[in-house]
């Protein structure tokens, strides 16, 4: 007699579920195992050994700190630098707007003051400048306040301000 195919129960093999078989089978022949469906898959081929747990070292904490420090100490050193450096920063700005101020000045002719007139057929705009000097040709009489207000019969010259979002003006001159 021959001995019986591997696939049928052997006497010598338990009787139970035939997936188990299957398994059995399986790993006595060298057949890949395979799971019931259901459950997962473990992962073929060579497994690569785990080695141990990165622990934390005081060299790392100590790199850590310094770049913390390098970072908030820029931010603050910036801060510093934008508000006390005369020549940049904050006082450049200051400056910058100090200078604008400055320049419109020259545009807001108060009463008393010399001007010369730069474009009377388009928009004019009265620029202050000195009494004595060849540039100015009129002075400044009075300053009317509203939108409608004209400038009498003892002015020369008279010419109409109209700021946005402020009051509006009319500035009244007579020749020099």
């Amino acid at each position: 007699m021959s001995a019986p195919p591997p696939y049928q129960n052997h006497p010598q093999q338990p009787y139970g579920h035939p997936q188990q078989q299957q398994q059995q089978q399986q790993q006595q022949y060298g057949y890949p195992q395979q799971q019931p469906y259901g459950y997962p898959q473990q992962p073929q081929g060579p497994q690569r050994p785990q080695g141990p747990q990165r622990q934390s070292s005081p060299l790392r904490g100590l790199i850590t700190a310094v770049i913390i420090l390098a970072i908030f100490g820029g931010g603050a050193w910036y801060v510093w630098d934008y508000n006390t450096n005369p020549h940049g920063g904050k006082a450049k700005k200051e400056a910058a707007q100090a200078a604008r101020a400055e320049e419109n000045k020259k545009y807001d002719p108060q009463v008393g003051d010399c001007v010369k007139v730069h474009d009377p057929q388009g928009e004019p705009r009265a620029e202050i400048v000195d009494c004595g000097s060849a540039e100015a040709e009129y002075k400044t009489g009075d300053k009317l306040f509203g939108a409608g207000e004209r400038c009498g019969s003892k002015f020369d010259y008279g010419i109409h301000v109209s700021i946005r979002h402020s009051t509006s003006y009319t500035l009244c001159f007579t020749k020099v």
